[in-house]
């Protein structure tokens, strides 16, 4: 039996062994990777990150409340202002959303979800949805290489840790669902092209255009699917003979996708009248004109009518960027999009570069996250660029957009370490048309007359090896073991072993703290307090107003008098800090702070309030003596230092030296009504003596009717 033994007939289509192989090969995929998108569930089967916790609370306000009420929800649960302060207390969550996301999860709930909770619905989402996007790149590949291709990107994208950290299970967040759509939204487009069926390619292009916004209101990230776009819209007329068709095609995929994209909130018009649009619009016209053109040149005029008219449009382009940049005519986009257009862009924002996944990417995290696949997306470009590669295995316009799509995917990536999902994207294209080609050049060598069948095992053998080795080499930092880490509820997002602090302080609040209170915190735990502890904060992961966070910031970082009259200026009835340290022993009451808690923020803090860092720490992380005994921070984390020690010399000593760190015991200052702050919770790991890491969450009540002694 081979792999065109037909197995039956469905009208005129006949369904033949090759296809139950590719569907039991996607399959597999898939199966593989829920399996390895699913690990996190077993620290725990919770939300992971931050933003998901938002996304969950306006996902579960659309299926409580309805898609009306929804777009009218002003959230006053986050970012709150007292009555006597200028601006506009809450959130318009619609606005300032990606409302693809809860509204795409809302509607999957109520038709699929069944007996579960919505809470267990999103935690699964993001891992089913990223699932699926196997049998989407399957198809999109298809396109530029084959059956074969198809196939061999549709196990990469399964294992590809880059995708699996970023939509693992509990991941509830833009990525997973904007990549879905952007990938099914280039098929349909591509698919679109390469249609005979002008009445199918129409409506492959309308539900592409429509597919595509839908990804753009899911993950702001997906605007770099319009930098592939813009380039090969501009290829195309040097690409195709059937200009009536793109004069057509092409304007109405990108007329419906910008039409539609500017019809949400967010992306908006700014997207669309920004240099988003501008992106799509102009090679859009380009094309258009180009085409006119050609038409009414010579023939030997073609070409060079041509260049000139593409020098034209970059120039103009190139006028309304410089242009822009003085006068502000149109829209920009933020910060991050700009970086990653140019990855030479620097910030002055600590706001910014306090995130972690804003920092940029390096050469050795790039090979980590995508292995040898570097080197068979380095030989794709090679069989690309190959003129032994012939037109019927792939089309000069396929081949310009997969070279298209995998330089511009690794480009971009170079900004951001949160991008490296379009960089493994680009490979595994790459990388799946170079291993379809070598496979089939390799099973069609013969030696002497008869098929070499021992090399073409070796092969296969080799191929496989490849595969897996970035999956469990090396031992604890490979794509398994880094698809794993607990969920960061359980961490604090700290290296500490998983805990329970956060769910039981969380838990505490909800059921001890007035429902009207107001707790001011860092802006990391913002979501969790509003979502888990169903309470109101001042800041939160949104990060709107960098005013209010420079004030939260001024404010760990002032004496406590003047915190202390911030926190009544800011109406807050609560203080909550996250600390991360270290019990030595069993036999002394001795700690190490430091580990990524609110007590490593500090320099943050500081550069975020414009002070001056070395006033608050020194040597790069040893808080200062101002710190620790003359700010409101400092008085508030319930440890005091009582020597230092050099783990090389096994050295102690009283002041602090070079290559030593601090050592503390306990020491809770606020924790009587006479103070502007008392302590009212602990978390489990604060009271627990037991020797090793600590994950503590404390929570101060904000004394009222507090008098200062002095007036500073």
């Amino acid at each position: 039996m081979n792999s065109q033994t037909s197995l039956f007939q469905v009208n005129s289509f006949n369904f033949k062994l090759k296809h139950l192989l590719v569907i039991g090969i996607l399959v597999l995929s898939f199966s593989v990777s829920m399996l390895i998108r699913s690990q996190p569930a077993e620290y725990g089967f919770e939300l992971n990150e931050f933003d998901p916790f938002f996304n969950f609370r306006a996902t579960e306000y659309i299926v409580e409340n309805g898609f009306f009420e929804y777009f009218q929800w002003h959230d006053t649960k986050s970012w709150y202002l007292p009555e006597d302060f200028s601006g506009i207390s809450g959130r318009d969550v619609s606005a300032t959303s990606q409302i693809m996301l809860h509204s795409t999860a809302a509607i999957t709930y109520q038709i699929f979800g069944g007996n579960s909770s919505l809470y267990d619905f999103t935690i699964l989402f993001p891992a089913v949805i990223g699932s699926l996007t196997v049998i989407v790149i399957f198809a999109l590949v298809r396109l530029f290489a084959g059956t074969a291709a198809g196939i061999f990107a549709s196990l990469l994208f399964a294992v590809s840790l880059p995708i699996i950290l970023r939509g693992s299970i509990g991941w509830f967040k833009s990525e997973p669902l904007g990549i879905f759509y952007g990938l099914l939204g280039l098929y349909l487009f591509l698919s679109a092209i390469k249609s005979e069926n002008k009445k199918v390619a129409a409506l492959k292009i309308i539900f592409g255009g429509t597919v595509m916004s839908f990804g753009m209101a899911s993950w702001g990230g997906n605007q770099f699917f319009v930098i592939p776009i813009g380039l090969f819209i501009l290829a195309l007329p040097f690409l195709r003979k059937d200009h009536k068709f793109l004069l057509w095609s092409v304007p109405l995929f990108v007329g419906i996708f910008l039409l539609i994209s500017g019809s949400f909130e967010r992306p908006g018009l700014s997207f669309v009248f920004g240099l988003g649009g501008l992106s799509l619009v102009l090679p859009t016209v380009f094309l258009v004109s180009i085409i006119f053109v050609q038409k009414i040149s010579k023939d030997k005029n073609k070409i060079r009518n041509s260049l000139l008219l593409l020098i034209t449009i970059i120039v103009v382009g190139s006028f309304l960027i410089v242009l822009n940049d003085e006068s502000n005519l149109l829209p920009l986009p933020s910060f991050r999009y700009l970086n990653a257009m140019n990855p030479f862009l620097t910030t002055t924002d600590p706001l910014v570069d306090s995130v972690a996944e804003h920092q940029s990417t390096s050469t050795s995290i790039s090979f980590m996250l995508h292995s040898v696949w570097m080197i068979f997306a380095g030989i794709g470009v090679w069989f690309i660029l190959s003129k032994k590669i012939p037109q019927s295995f792939i089309k000069n316009d396929m081949k310009a957009f997969a070279l298209i799509i995998g330089i511009s995917g690794v480009y971009v990536s170079s900004s951001f370490i949160r991008l490296e999902v379009f960089a493994s994207i680009s490979l595994i294209i790459l990388s799946s048309i170079a291993l379809s080609i070598l496979s089939k050049n390799i099973f069609k060598i013969k030696f002497f007359g008869k098929k070499n069948y021992l090399f073409k095992i070796s092969y296969v053998i080799i191929i496989a090896f490849l595969f897996t080795l970035p999956l469990v080499f090396p031992e604890n930092n490979n794509w398994i073991s880094n698809g794993s880490s607990p969920p960061i509820i359980f961490t604090g997002a700290t290296s500490n072993p998983p805990t329970t602090d956060w769910l039981e302080t969380l838990e505490w609040i909800k059921l001890n703290i007035p429902e009207n209170a107001v707790i001011a915190s860092w802006w990391d735990y913002g979501y969790w307090i509003q979502t888990l502890g169903e309470r109101t904060t001042l800041i939160d992961n949104a990060t709107l107003s960098t005013w209010q966070i420079e004030n939260m910031a001024k404010m760990f970082l002032s004496t406590p008098v003047d915190s202390w009259n911030m926190l009544k200026e800011m109406d807050a009835d609560y203080v909550l800090i996250f600390l991360s340290a270290q019990k030595i022993n069993d036999e002394d009451e001795l700690y190490v702070l430091g580990g990524g808690g609110d007590e490593s923020k500090v320099m943050w803090f500081a550069k975020i309030a414009e002070l001056p860092v070395e006033k608050y720490i020194e040597f790069g992380a040893i808080g200062t003596n101002h710190l620790n005994e003359q700010t409101m921070l400092g008085k508030m984390i319930p440890f005091a230092p009582v020597l230092y020690y050099n783990p090389d010399t096994q050295e102690y000593s009283k002041i602090y030296k070079p290559g030593f760190f601090e050592i503390s015991n306990k020491n809770v200052e606020y924790d009587s009504d006479n103070d502007p702050l008392k302590l009212v919770y602990a978390s489990p790991s604060f009271m627990n003596e037991d020797p090793g890491p600590k994950n503590i969450v404390l929570v101060y009540q904000i004394n009222k009717n507090y008098v200062p002694s002095f007036i500073p």
